[in-house]
């Protein structure tokens, strides 16, 4: 084993496939992403069946680019780390069969990693911020605010009780016939409109406490979308971008009141952010000025690293590595997975158990 760890992490929870090599020092040495929106365009959103096979066909070579990339063997590694949940089951376990080969083969330690816990323990890999430190998650198809005290210590101070900020994103943007992803085309959108012209709801900010809802907020949408089709016979484009900008106002200003909620349930020096969700910009104003008006540090990783990527599952699994974390050929793919494993499921978390 090398003085400095060096792991292979493997990501493939939803419709990004991807590999990296990370050094313990926060060196990213390679980090691959392979996409899938052409394959998924045409059904306005992601179909698991297709987002399965097509893991299956690039990861392997994900994995060979990303070790060519990095100038490494699979000799010159320490461990490797893969997504083991919580995702679409078909992909995760695609990853998670390719890690345990890779293992069995080299010799190598594998480490299970929970996606989620990759994006919140991604301010230390790219600002080396120490513990503890408060992080919303904001992602596709979770929200959840966390206090994170180490490695595998993260308390659940809130989260959304029905859609994610994400999932509404591209929900609105598929009800204005907008394509996908829906986040970056409704922010687009957004930057010619009026946020004030609709008095969309904020929805939970009359009731205490961090969780969050953004289904009745989706559908205030809807109405006002259905209103003026009515009305017109249509929707002007000018509509739309105003609509889009209404929604967004709404998403962040119930983020930004649910944030300082959360500071003040749980205070921590550090705010971080992280999730695809955190690519919005009006989003990160609004969480700035949160962690401004609060006197922390407002972190926030690179764009490229609020998206799905297997660097933040490589260096969770360092992490989780130097924590003592070591799985074995039985580490199973896990469609849902608590980070906060003491915590009372979020209501409508299903028959099948908590998401998040």
């Amino acid at each position: 084993m090398s003085m400095s760890l060096t792991f292979l992490g493997i990501e493939s929870s939803c419709d990004d496939t991807a590999a990296a090599v990370v050094r313990e020092d926060g060196t990213i040495l390679a980090s691959v992403v392979a996409g899938q929106t052409a394959l998924h365009a045409d059904f306005g959103g992601v179909v698991p069946e297709i987002a399965a096979r097509a893991h299956a066909e690039k990861l392997d070579g994900c994995v060979e680019e990303a070790l060519a990339r990095s100038g490494l063997g699979l000799g010159d590694l320490d461990g490797i780390a893969v997504t083991a949940g919580p995702g679409l089951i078909g992909g995760v376990l695609s990853g998670v069969m390719l890690a345990k080969g890779l293992s069995a083969g080299t010799g190598l330690p594998l480490v299970g990693v929970n996606h989620l816990a990759g994006h919140a323990l991604t301010p230390r890999l790219t600002d080396k911020i120490s513990y503890p430190y408060l992080m919303l998650l904001v992602s596709g198809g979770h929200c959840l605010f966390l206090s994170v005290s180490g490695p595998e210590e993260f308390t659940r101070l809130g989260g959304t009780i029905d859609d994610a900020p994400g999932e509404a994103f591209d929900k609105v943007a598929k009800l204005l016939g907008l394509p996908q992803p829906g986040g970056p085309e409704v922010e687009r959108a957004a930057l010619a409109g009026d946020p004030r012209r609709f008095a969309f709801p904020r929805p939970l900010l009359d009731r205490p406490g961090c969780d969050l809802s953004f289904s009745g907020l989706k559908t205030a949408v809807l109405r006002q979308r259905d209103t003026l089709v009515a009305a017109q016979g249509g929707l002007h484009e000018q509509d739309r971008a105003d609509i889009c900008a209404g929604f967004q106002a709404a998403v962040a200003d119930v983020l930004a009141e649910k944030t300082r909620r959360a500071l003040e349930a749980s205070p921590a020096p550090v705010l971080a952010v992280a999730g695809g969700v955190a690519a919005n910009s009006v989003l990160r104003a609004a969480l700035q000025d949160v962690a401004a008006r609060a006197g922390v540090t407002f972190v926030a990783p690179p764009l490229r690293l609020c998206t799905d990527n297997a660097a933040m599952i490589a260096w969770a699994g360092i992490e989780a590595f130097r924590n003592g974390h070591r799985d074995g050929m039985d580490l199973a793919a896990r469609p849902r997975w608590p980070l906060d494993q003491k915590a009372a499921p979020m209501l409508g978390a299903g028959k099948r158990g908590a998401k998040a």
